[in-house]
């Protein structure tokens, strides 16, 4: 699932969109978490391997949902998808898969980003999203942030940026 975005006009220069950002962004974070966890408690309970893996569909879904949500929240914001590079994945030492994401700032001022970051298995299906907020990043410069999955996720997994907004 790719999420589409449109370059949005009249960047301002006040805190506006950037707390609505940051505010976007948190309660993506909450949201996905919360779907996660109750998702797994849901899957836990059922006895027959199809509960299972509806389950799973529906927290990709709905952890999708959520952080397409925080980056679509952004007023003001510019289509910043080309600014990201995602790494390989990897497994961290809770589990889960994270991405190693390097933003390059092609702009003339400082900006922060907001990046759907989707994690999908071998097929292209997302498994799992969720948003990254990369603070003030200079003019021509690059930083480095991971983005890493809500829950544990087996098998080949990729990353893909889905969206990302400068602002």
């Amino acid at each position: 699932m790719t999420v589409g975005a449109a370059v949005l006009a009249g960047c301002s220069s006040d805190g506006g969109a950037k707390s609505a950002g940051s505010a976007a962004a948190a309660a993506v974070e909450k949201a996905a978490s919360a779907a996660a966890s109750a998702a797994s408690a849901l899957a836990s309970g059922a006895g027959e391997a199809g509960a299972a893996i509806a389950s799973a569909q529906a927290r990709a879904s709905s952890a999708a949902s959520a952080a397409s949500s925080a980056v679509a929240g952004i007023k003001g914001g510019l289509d910043a998808k080309g600014d990201v590079a995602v790494g390989a994945v990897t497994t961290g030492s809770d589990g889960r898969a994270q991405a190693q994401l390097t933003v390059t700032n092609h702009g003339q001022q400082p900006y922060r980003y907001v990046i759907q970051l989707n994690f999908t298995d071998e097929s292209g299906k997302v498994l799992d999203a969720t948003a990254v907020t990369v603070q003030d990043v200079a003019a021509g410069q690059s930083a480095q942030a991971t983005g890493r999955s809500n829950r544990d996720l087996s098998g080949a997994v990729g990353a893909e940026v889905a969206n990302a907004v400068r602002y």
